[in-house]
Parts: structure tokens; C-alpha cells; sequence
């Protein structure tokens, strides 16, 4: 079995997941500006949670290179600290130096990953938070989630320095403000994370889950963007349009790469359907979710891979961040109204 403690920790994300795939009351209200309109992009935007593997950090940025599709990259920053700083932080309500998801191997890792981070930025991908240690903080306070967000700052600020290597020119700068967008590990939220959203100013939080595919709601201050529930497998059950939750569906969370070419198959007929729906009805951004890690023998990255180099391209298509697509869609609503 995959060891998941490396991609969700040691809660029980089958649970989480299950919850939130049998509760479709959670989907989004749109903002009344927010509507598709004739001729409108059908924007499609891709996600990565966890940000860490240092091999799919290079395969992602290959994909974008040939796909021409701009990517968002949920960082958890404890991938920043190697287990020698691990102290440095402490979650809510934890000890310090505790992460669900381990720490990097050592400094040459974490400056690999810096690298990567610094080339997707510079090449139009967006950086964006997954918080630091992926606890489940449905239940944190505004002060906690403050808490977090600000260690997740100050780590990226000092990254560079904290792992022996020399900062390029334009870092600090971006560590200040080019961190736009948030995404709930286990996708589960409260009360305290939303009113930590707004005071920290972030433009958008991309945790919630939608009753298919939905326009964002950008009436708050912070706009809020949700996964959609898709149809999938042969009696089109609805599932989160995420890696994992396949995963789950397919092979009870139970590694089995001997069916990795019915799992992929699987995907690509619930991507293309999905995407076709939206692309000759109402135009609404899809929004898919993957991690670094892959499952079931890379079903899900192959998968991506191919919607992605077949799908991007199509006229009136723009495969883009959550950053461009929050742009996209206000500048729609604005030449709307």
C-alpha cells in the first residue's frame, strides 16, 4: 500500500474525502457578476497540492513547456525546512517541529525545490499556500490560521538563507507579495480560516467543493473557488475532480499499478467529458486537482498529461492560473456590467 502519511499525513483522508464526496450541499453560490457569457474563454485550471517531489516539480514544468498551460502550485512549507529546523514551526495546538508530512531530506533537496520554484514563477506559474504541516484546521481559530499564514510567509521569505544557498534577485520581493491564493489541506474549512483569509489579503481560496462544475463567488473580499464534483466510471457517480479521490474510487487507496491503464482510461473519459460540457454549454472554469505523488502507476499524471496536451491548445481555450483566471473572470464581469 502507498505509505499516505507522505502525501496527507496521519489523519484519515479516505474519511475527509468521503465526507466531502457524499455531501454535494457544499457547492459554491456564484457572485451575480460572475456569469458565463456567449464567446467566453472556457478556462481550464490545473493544481498541484503539496509542491515537493523534486522529479514531478520537473515533469510538471515539462508538461507546461509543451502543453503551453500555466500552472498553480499549492506549497506546503515544511518541504522548505529540513528536519535539523523543523522547530521552527509549531502548528496550532501542536508541539513544535511536528508536520504531517514529513520535512525535506536535507538542504541540497530543499534547494533543488527553491530552483524549481523560482524558474515556475518566472515563467507565468503561480506559487501559492497549502499552509506549512497539512493539519486539519476546520476548527482553528482567525489568531491560529494568522499563525499559520505567517509561518508559511516567513519561511519562504528566508528559504534560501535557511538552506545555504544565496537568494536570487527578485525573491524577496515575491516572498512579500506574489503569494496570492490558499488551499485547505483535506479541503476543510471554518469559520476562522475565512475571516484569517481576509485579514491576511489573500485574493482567493480554492478549498470548496462544488455540485459540478461552478463559477467562482467573487462577492467577499476574498473570492472563493471550489473543485467540482464530476461524473466518473461507467454509472457516472460524481467525484471530486482530484487525484486522490480517483485513487480512493478506483483502488480503495490501495496501490495497484497492474490497472493503471483502466484507471488512466477512466480519467480521460471523466476530463474530456467534463471539459466538453462546459466547453460547448455555459463556459465555466474547470478546475482539476492533482499532487505530487503518483498513484496507481502514474494513472492520474499520465492522465493530465494527455487532457493537458490535447485540451490546452483548442481554440478559445486557455489553460491558466487561479491568479489569471480570478483576473479573466473580473474583467469579464466588469465589461458585463
Amino acid at each position: 500500500m502507498m505509505n499516505r502519511s507522505a502525501l496527507f499525513g496521519r489523519t484519515t483522508p479516505s474519511l475527509l474525502c468521503a465526507a466531502v464526496l457524499l455531501t454535494p450541499a457544499t457547492g459554491l453560490a456564484a457572485s451575480p457578476a460572475a456569469t458565463a457569457t456567449d464567446g467566453a474563454e472556457q478556462l481550464v485550471v490545473i493544481s498541484f497540492d503539496g509542491a515537493h517531489d523534486n522529479a514531478l516539480w520537473q515533469r510538471s514544468l515539462d508538461l507546461a513547456e509543451r502543453s503551453g498551460a500555466r500552472l498553480t502550485y499549492f506549497l506546503s512549507c515544511t518541504f522548505l525546512m529540513t528536519r535539523a529546523d523543523r522547530k521552527n514551526y509549531t502548528a496550532p495546538g501542536h508541539s513544535p517541529g511536528r508536520s504531517n508530512v514529513g520535512f525535506a531530506l536535507n538542504q541540497a533537496d530543499v534547494q533543488t525545490r527553491l530552483g524549481h520554484i523560482w524558474s515556475a514563477y518566472q515563467a507565468g506559474h503561480e506559487i501559492a499556500s497549502h499552509g506549512c504541516g497539512h493539519f486539519d484546521g476546520k476548527a482553528w481559530s482567525k489568531s491560529q490560521w494568522l499563525s499559520e499564514f505567517a509561518q508559511f510567509d516567513a519561511a519562504l521569505a528566508d528559504a534560501w538563507r535557511n538552506n545555504g544557498a544565496v537568494q536570487p534577485p527578485g525573491w524577496s520581493r515575491f516572498a512579500r507579495s506574489g503569494i496570492k491564493g490558499f488551499r485547505a489541506p483535506y479541503l476543510s474549512t471554518g469559520d476562522g480560516l475565512y475571516a484569517a483569509l481576509a485579514e491576511h489579503g489573500l485574493a482567493y481560496d480554492a478549498s470548496g467543493v462544488s455540485n459540478g462544475v461552478a463559477m467562482p463567488d467573487t462577492s467577499r473580499p476574498t473570492a472563493r473557488f471550489a473543485l467540482p464534483l464530476i461524473p466518473e466510471g461507467p454509472r457516472d457517480r460524481p467525484l471530486i475532480a482530484m487525484d486522490y479521490n480517483l485513487f480512493v474510487r478506483h483502488s480503495a487507496g490501495i496501490e495497484t499499478p497492474s490497472h493503471a491503464k483502466q484507471f488512466e482510461a477512466r480519467t480521460m473519459d471523466a476530463f474530456r467529458a467534463a471539459f466538453e460540457a462546459e466547453y460547448t454549454g455555459k463556459r465555466r472554469p474547470l478546475q482539476l486537482g492533482f499532487h505530487f505523488v503518483e498513484m496507481n502507476g502514474g494513472a492520474y499524471w499520465n492522465a493530465l498529461e494527455r487532457f493537458a496536451l490535447e485540451t490546452c491548445g483548442r481554440p478559445g481555450v486557455a489553460c491558466v492560473t487561479y491568479q489569471d483566471a480570478l483576473r479573466r473572470l473580473n474583467n469579464a464581469g466588469d465589461s458585463a456590467s
